[in-house]
């Protein structure tokens, strides 16, 4: 995960303000397929329990991809009666393809889906989708194979579950614990950038998502859940699993060949949003600390092979001296090079003479240490010598470390963050009202603080406005609006193509 300062595409969480009257902050999505016996039951108990336990507005979308059951029909006299429910119909089927589309149409700040049969305990979903509203992660899942949950499946299912977990954590190093629970949400910022780079349409598409976005360095909040199988589902089983191998692969290749641009995916860090600069952290100090180790220990074998070869020809405060100025000297040049990314002669004499000044003290240091074993020790021997010699010189190394750093070479530093432009990020001003678009429900209100709207319209009709290069574009940090103001920075996307086709669809 990212630990520099430096804005990344997205910007930094924000706990979501109040919400006003008609705009939905929750829009849980149910795709469906054939489902006519267990959508209407499923619709209700969710809406009864959203409208009795959560504080916020919300919208239940019925996803219907291409089911030719009475599904559809039952989807809309659904719509008819709750208010609060909406209906989408797609005329390709995927589950991956309906959520895509649906979460890139909607206009609420936390999408969220689970399956129609409410397998998962629904007192889950309001800690689901906490953290999200509170600003603190970017993805919620329902995790099944937690200690603290409670499951009730057959064998084989439970199997299969972590056995694809397993795979999972072996083949894309993924952390988190269970992919295929139909229970996740995603923060709608999140979603617009995420979205575009999941290319699976169908079951192994939230096993993508999660993945790319674990390996960007967002943060994915697991609740633990109880969930009861359904067994009357109709996933089947083996082709599901032959179709996750696949993504499984194909996502690995891409990630091991660097073909995805999963840069666009980061975050400034901390919680501030005005991208605050971390104070008391030098930048490129682990870089640093690293070259400076590697040189001191070249250093350090330089100078013990000096010091032995200085011992033959005189005593031991000489050959010191000697072996110790040569080594520092080298050690600046290499330091001034390597370490420190100096380049040219220019300042190199005024390098040298700071470095004689650490080379002093060091002297200093290992002298006296000479001074004090000779006084305990009349004759002592050889090997002692170098002891006492390397612990001394261990002292005089981190000594040196920080004074180079902050004294001989910081006027580098410093005329390099004077001379480099400002760190900005490239995203469009919103309106706050989306722009038509071909939807089966009107468009609520956008969420979130009103932007003046833009004279030209994009060529593309998109509910973001943002999908077009012919959008104007303002260069701020990220979540600082033109007029110096911190409000929600949304970043520009590629359209979504809802009627694309997955011939190698699963379902």
């Amino acid at each position: 995960m990212r630990t520099d300062s430096s804005p990344g595409t997205l910007p930094a969480r924000e706990h979501l303000p109040a919400a006003t009257a008609g705009t939905p902050v929750l829009d849980v999505v149910i795709p469906v397929y054939n489902e006519e016996k267990d959508l209407q039951p499923c619709v209700e108990r969710l809406h009864d329990h959203l409208t009795r336990t959560f504080p916020y507005p919300f919208r239940i979308t019925i996803a219907d991809n291409a089911s030719i059951d009475t599904t559809p029909e039952v989807a809309c006299r659904l719509e008819a009666r709750i208010p609060e429910v909406k209906n989408f119909r797609l005329e390709q089927k995927g589950r991956g393809r309906a959520l895509r589309t649906v979460w890139s149409a909607s206009d609420a700040p936390i999408l969220a889906y689970m399956d129609v049969d409410l397998s998962t305990d629904l007192n889950a979903l309001l800690p689901l989708v906490a953290p999200l509203i509170s600003g603190h992660s970017d993805l919620a899942i329902g995790s099944r194979l937690s200690r603290s949950s409670r499951v009730v499946r057959g064998p084989k299912r439970e199997f299969i579950s972590r056995a694809y977990n397993l795979i999972l954590r072996g083949s894309l190093q993924a952390r988190f614990s269970d992919a295929q629970c139909g229970f996740k949400a995603i923060r709608r910022d999140v979603a617009q950038v995420l979205l575009p780079l999941v290319e699976d349409t169908g079951w192994f598409f939230d096993t993508e998502m999660l993945v790319l976005a674990e390996r960007a360095g967002l943060r994915i909040h697991e609740v633990p859940v109880d969930w009861v199988d359904d067994p009357d589902s109709t996933v089947h089983i083996v082709k599901t699993a032959t179709e996750d191998l696949k993504g499984v692969w194909r996502v690995g290749k891409a990630l091991a060949t660097g073909s995805l641009s999963l840069d666009r995916l980061t975050r400034p860090f901390g919680d501030d949003p005005r991208d605050r600069e971390i104070q008391d952290v030098p930048k490129g100090l682990a870089r640093q600390l690293v070259g400076f180790c590697v040189v001191g220990g070249l250093s350090t074998l330089f100078y013990l092979l000096l010091y032995s070869g200085f011992r033959q020809l005189g005593g031991s405060q000489s050959a010191n001296a000697l072996a110790l100025l040569v080594s520092a000297v080298a050690n600046t040049a290499a330091n001034r090079r390597l370490t420190f990314g100096v380049r040219g002669r220019g300042g190199a004499v005024k390098h040298q003479a700071q470095g004689l000044v650490v080379f002093g003290i060091g002297l200093a240091l290992t002298s006296g240490s000479l001074v004090a074993l000779n006084a305990a020790t009349t004759e002592p021997a050889h090997s002692t010598e170098l002891a006492v010699l390397i612990a001394a010189n261990l002292a005089a190394t981190i000594l040196r470390f920080l004074l180079f750093r902050a004294w001989v070479f910081s006027d580098r530093r410093d005329d390099d963050e004077d001379d480099a432009p400002a760190s900005t990020v490239v995203a469009a001003h919103l309106p706050a009202q989306p722009t038509p678009y071909a939807s089966p429900y009107p468009a609520a209100p956008s969420y979130g603080p009103q932007h003046p709207a833009r004279p030209t319209e994009p060529a593309y009709a998109s509910p973001y406005r943002n999908t077009t290069a012919t959008q104007e574009t303002t260069q701020f940090r990220a979540g600082e609006a033109a007029d110096g103001t911190w409000r929600d920075a949304t970043t520009r996307l590629q359209p979504v193509r809802p009627h694309d086709t997955d011939p190698g669809d699963p379902r």
